[in-house]
């Protein structure tokens, strides 16, 4: 069988567009409508039913799915696995770009000196692909802000990262400028936690989604904006910008994931285990949570 039916299959129950699908895996429709033909003309099934309302699985779409994500996970490990790393275990490993800066180093030392025999493979993307890429197998392990959970994978709380605002013109919530100010997204989840706490500045026109432009933007143009607590204290201390002390802190949780066909290998345990040790004495997460 052909793995393109498989990924183009697996992308369509996503988007349930077969014009979305198209364009997201570089195609023309009339080549997704012709997989998916294929594909069922290979089961003996449809897959899917389509109407006026949209795309929809058919009760045997909705059965093979699971096969059709276990197919693909094989698939991508059989790859990777007789790919030349000279004789090491490969491990590929996503990071939350604003996780980069100030753990990438740390992790990397962590992560060599107790697996000397592995190959890393580190790659620093958003929460979204990081997610996707779980559950493909294109990533053995990620650490990310947002997870989508998913019941091929699963995810657990490793500590908070504190955001705090600042400003290079107040240090009063009530002066901040609306025309002045960054809204942050820094994560999926950020933009809703963020209007309900300040409802009047939802409405700027700027959003940055990592902490390292907007620190550089604070300090080329000036403004406020929410950065990482550290950088915060950066700023205040080479005379930048200053705390607005009346804005509360927004707190984003940081998850280690991984697919749970992997959870309990002893690789992942251990990638887990070096995460947990590094996070709960950098970060300690407020409460517990786990999901799979």
């Amino acid at each position: 069988m052909q793995i393109e039916l498989i990924e183009t299959f697996l992308d369509l129950c996503e988007t349930r567009s077969f014009n979305r699908t198209a364009d997201r895996l570089g195609v023309t429709q009339s080549t997704v409508s012709g997989r998916i033909r294929a594909l069922e003309s290979t089961l003996g099934h449809r897959l899917f039913i389509r109407s006026r309302a949209g795309t929809e699985l058919s009760t045997e779409g909705l059965r093979f799915a699971p096969h059709a994500r276990g197919l693909l996970l094989s698939w991508t490990e059989a790859r990777h696995a007789v790919r030349d790393t000279g004789g090491a275990m490969m491990m590929r490993i996503g990071l939350q770009h604003d996780l980069v800066n100030r753990h990438f180093t740390d992790l990397i030392g962590t992560f060599r000196r107790a697996m000397p025999d592995t190959a890393f493979f580190f790659e620093a993307d958003y929460s979204a692909q990081m997610s996707t890429d779980l559950t493909t197998g294109s990533e053995d392990f990620a650490i990310l802000f947002s997870p989508r959970f998913h019941p091929d994978l699963y995810f657990e709380t490793l500590g908070e990262l504190a955001y705090a605002m600042v400003s290079t013109e107040t240090d009063r919530l009530a002066e901040v400028r609306k025309e002045r100010y960054i809204l942050p997204h820094f994560s999926d989840a950020l933009p809703q936690v963020h209007a309900q706490l300040h409802p009047a500045l939802t409405t700027a026109s700027l959003s940055i989604g990592q902490n390292a432009a907007m620190v550089a933007l604070l300090r080329s143009l000036g403004g406020t904006a929410y950065v990482q607590a550290e950088s915060a204290a950066e700023l205040a201390a080479e005379g930048t910008a200053r705390a607005v002390t009346d804005a509360p802190m927004i707190p984003l949780p940081v998850y280690a994931g991984v697919h749970v066909r992997n959870r309990h290998r002893s690789a992942h345990r251990r990638l887990l285990q070096m995460v947990r040790a590094h996070f709960a004495e950098t970060y300690p997460p407020r409460r517990s949570h786990a999901r799979g």
